[in-house]
């Protein structure tokens, strides 16, 4: 910001408010005639020759106007963007669409996906809570048949996972309710990963004593986690289609192309793990910071949602890099505060909710 003056943050916040809305290169006349009346297109011409040299600028075409490029947008986002509440009839839009959602975790992310797709006229994206993050309410261990148990995982976001273990010795219904006990007893409001931390410390101050019991939950509860990296694929995508709107996306080729990218959904994982690592607040990433060269010209707004303090997963909106940010942001980041309120309360209403 200490390279521009006033007057040059003013002529870019202008070119990148109308990129926004049009699609097109903005030329100095139209910044002028729309949002800068006090000055003449040549004087603006000037200022925006000097932005283009800066690199917040940059021309397509010798005719053409200027559109702003990625330090741009970044400058714009980060200090000339001006911050804005959703009203309150926006708010209670987005908490009606939760509510006639029974708690189940599933259905509010899905529903979330959706939301967000209809809202921003753009793509949805959510990314379910990461299996060994989940805190654990209680785990259970069922003997279905001779060396098959039904392993049942009840996490404190209300989320419910099953899983079928094929083991290579026949244990007992008496035993798998031994290692159920010793599990729940240990967990209290621990996550997956944490509980396994546990256990192998204690298997190393007292090995000898408790090591066939050890060894046997420990192996139950790795047949749990293996399942970890499947989950944290689990991206719920909504609104491809919308693409279609925007004229960057026009050639066929490139949506194409785009819309391929989405089915690698490790790419996505990725993208809103930014997000998760930011911890709080709305994360902007757009196009070359993505590191995916199929998303040079896409933008992600995402935020994280958690139950409590503790980070679940996150929500987000991916479009073009000329998304309306001034809109998608504070959509972005109240949903992502009733997702929060949900999973905090997984089985009744929003504590804010009417």
């Amino acid at each position: 910001m200490s390279e521009l003056s006033p007057r040059d943050q003013e002529v870019l916040k202008a070119v990148v408010i109308d990129y926004i809305h049009t699609g097109e290169p903005v030329g100095s006349r139209t910044v002028s005639r729309k949002y800068m009346k006090h000055l003449g297109p040549a004087t603006i011409r000037n200022i925006m020759s000097d932005l283009e040299e800066m690199g917040y600028l940059y021309q397509p075409h010798t005719s053409a106007g200027r559109i702003p490029t990625e330090k741009g947008l970044r400058l714009y986002l980060e200090s000339l963007m001006e911050s804005r509440k959703l009203e309150k009839e926006e708010q209670e839009l987005i908490r009606r669409a939760y509510q006639d959602t029974a708690g189940s975790t599933e259905d509010i992310l899905k529903r979330t996906s959706h939301l967000l797709s209809e809202l921003c006229s753009q793509v949805g994206v959510v990314l379910f809570p990461k299996l060994e993050n989940i805190r654990v309410k209680r785990i259970e261990f069922v003997r279905l048949h001779e060396c098959y148990i039904l392993m049942i995982l009840i996490a404190e976001s209300g989320i419910v996972h099953h899983k079928l273990i094929r083991t290579e010795e026949d244990i007992s219904q008496e035993e798998l309710d031994k290692y159920s006990r010793y599990l729940n007893d240990i967990l209290k409001e621990s996550t997956l990963g944490e509980v396994k931390a546990k256990i192998l410390e204690e298997m190393q101050h007292d090995k000898m004593v408790f090591d066939h019991i050890y060894a046997r939950v420990m192996k139950l509860l790795g047949e749990l986690l293996s399942q970890a990296g499947e989950l944290e694929a689990n991206v719920y995508i909504e609104g491809q289609a919308n693409l279609l709107n925007n004229p960057e996306f026009s050639d066929v080729d490139r949506l194409r192309q785009i819309i391929k990218t989405f089915e690698d959904k490790s790419r996505i994982v990725k993208l809103l793990d930014m997000a998760i690592g930011s911890k709080e607040g709305v994360h902007v990433i757009l196009g070359p910071e993505s590191q995916f060269q199929e998303f040079r010209e896409i933008g992600v707004v995402s935020s994280p949602y958690r139950c409590g303090d503790f980070v679940l997963g996150a929500i987000g909106v991916i479009g073009p890099l000329r998304m309306n940010y001034p809109r998608i942001v504070p959509i972005v980041e109240f949903t992502a505060q009733v997702v929060s309120e949900y999973m905090q309360n997984p089985l009744g209403k929003s504590k804010n909710s009417a």
